[in-house]
Formats: C-alpha cells, structure tokens, sequence
C-alpha cells in the first residue's frame, strides 16, 4: 500500500493507526468487526455469568456450575461489532475561506477520522450537504479502501451552495442506519442553524457538531472602508471597519458560538470549536480525545 497522501501523512497514519472511534451509545452493527461492544453477544471471550430466565438458549448454560450450586447461570461474552461512521462536510462556498481554507481542513479531518473507521472494519460514508438529487455516496470499508475513499474526498469542491437546514434533512432521508454522525460546518446559514441542527435530534445517532471557523473569522485583520459581497448569494455591504466595530464583531461571534454550544448541549450533541489553523493531528489525538470521540 502506498504510504504517502495530500491529506495524511505517514507520521499521522502511524498514530491514527493505534486509535478507534468511540460511540456513546450501544449500536448493533449489521456484521462482525473488530470493536468490543459493552453490549453482552456471543463471542468467544467470556465476559460474566447472569442468572437464567425462560426462553435463554441453553446452549450457553454453565452446566459445571449448575453441578455445583444446583442453579441455573447464563455465560455471557464480549461481542464485537462494526459501527456505522457518517462524516458529513458543509462544501458551500463559506467554507472556500482561509488558509488553509475551512472546506480543505474540513477533508483533511474527515481522511484521518475515516482511516480510523476503516482500520477498526467499522462503515465509513462521507458525504457532503446536497440536495435530495445527489448520488448516494460510496460506502468504505476495510483498510483496502482508504485509497478510494481518498479519491472521493479530494474530489470534493466547494459550490454546493444548499441551506444547511435542507441538506441536513436530505442526508437524514438518505441515511437511516445508526452510529456516529460528524457534522463538519461554519454553521453559516442566513436562516440560522438551529432548523438544521433539529432534524439531527430525531436521529437515533451519536452526533458531533464540530463548529469550523477559520483564523480571520476568529481575529480579523481589518481597516479602513471596505465593501464586503456575500460569497453565497451576492449580497453587499459597505463598512468602515474601526476598533468598536471590530469590538460589536467580536461579540457577536462569541454569542453565536455561545448558542450554538448551548444548543447541541441541551440536546445531547457534543460541540467543538474548531480553528482551521490548528494541525488536524492535534485536533484528533487531543481535542476531540478529551471529547471522547477517539480514544
């Protein structure tokens, strides 16, 4: 296989490599991988023992104790199970900004969560917010398709300039399987996110919103009187930017981030702020591993 990628580097692969993704739910896989579930199954490493009920498969009665005690007890074993991973990556042209720009960090966070997917036999599927028209999108498994699923997301161009609200609903439609979303926006919609974000709630899914912003969002560096266009939809503005502008900017974003950490809070949805200047391997293996993501 080769070792060399625009999007992961050898020295990230071989730290991604000693990862798995973490749900914080209990999900039945549709078939075997190599993750241990909490939930008790039917592999080969014992687990515990429980007491017996009517209609339990006999098969797994431990008849040596029965012997012992006269009562029947129950061999329960560790079970592995594949998970279902969704990435799912905002390409309108918002995110075409910054350096290096958020859709292109966006991709890069979305190669490495997937190689961690894939070398766990979990199911990976990346998508981008599209309408209801768009193909269905690939789904990878196994180590032998990270090469393919590299392909697909550097394809991956900005322009697809859909609400965020109707492309979360089509990908919803779309995808009813269970398991761990990762939603990978600037939550720049001039309707707001929260109809968007509401159509993640009725998901049965573990859900990450991870909130990308770049550093001149953050920290701008302007003066002077400038005439801003809307990349999405043509609209203009002329400002004179001055130090209490700059000040109402600054507060304005801060409450944005503020409410939309409330939000996926109050419904169950881990949050994260993310800068596209800080290096992807320390987002994953620090920042998201604190959010219990990854481990």
């Amino acid at each position: 296989m080769p070792t060399t990628s625009n999007l992961l580097s050898p020295e990230l692969l071989a730290r991604l490599e000693k990862m798995e993704l973490v749900s914080r739910k209990i999900f039945r896989g549709r078939m075997k991988g190599e993750r241990r579930s909490p939930r008790k199954g039917q592999s080969v490493e014992f687990a515990d023992f429980r007491n017996y009920v009517p209609g339990d498969d006999l098969r797994f009665v431990d008849w040596n104790t029965y012997a012992r005690l006269e009562k029947l007890f129950l061999k329960m074993f560790l079970e592995e199970e594949d998970l279902h991973f969704y990435t799912l990556i905002d390409a309108s042209n918002s995110m075409d900004f910054g350096e290096p720009t958020k859709l292109k960090y966006a991709v890069q966070l979305a190669a490495a969560l997937g190689f961690i997917g894939l070398i766990r036999g979990d199911r990976v599927k990346i998508e981008t917010l599209a309408d209801a028209k768009a193909p269905n999108a690939p789904i990878f498994r196994g180590r032998k398709s990270l090469w393919r699923m590299l392909d697909h997301l550097e394809s991956i161009q900005p322009g697809e300039n859909i609400s965020l609200a109707e492309g979360i609903k089509n990908f919803c439609v779309k995808n009813s399987g269970k398991g761990i979303l990762v939603l990978i926006s600037d939550l720049m919609d001039k309707n707001g996110f929260q109809p968007a974000l509401r159509y993640l709630v009725s998901k049965d899914m573990d859900v990450y919103v991870i909130h990308l912003l770049s550093a001149a969002e953050l920290d701008p560096d302007l003066q002077g009187d400038l005439r801003l266009v809307d990349c999405e939809d043509s609209d203009i503005a002329e400002i004179t930017v001055t130090q209490p502008l700059i000040k109402r900017y600054k507060q304005t974003l801060a409450a944005f981030v503020e409410s939309a950490k409330e939000f996926c809070t109050k419904r169950g949805m881990a949050y994260l702020l993310a800068r596209n200047t800080v290096p992807i391997e320390d987002l994953v293996t620090g920042y998201l591993a604190t959010r219990g993501l990854v481990k």
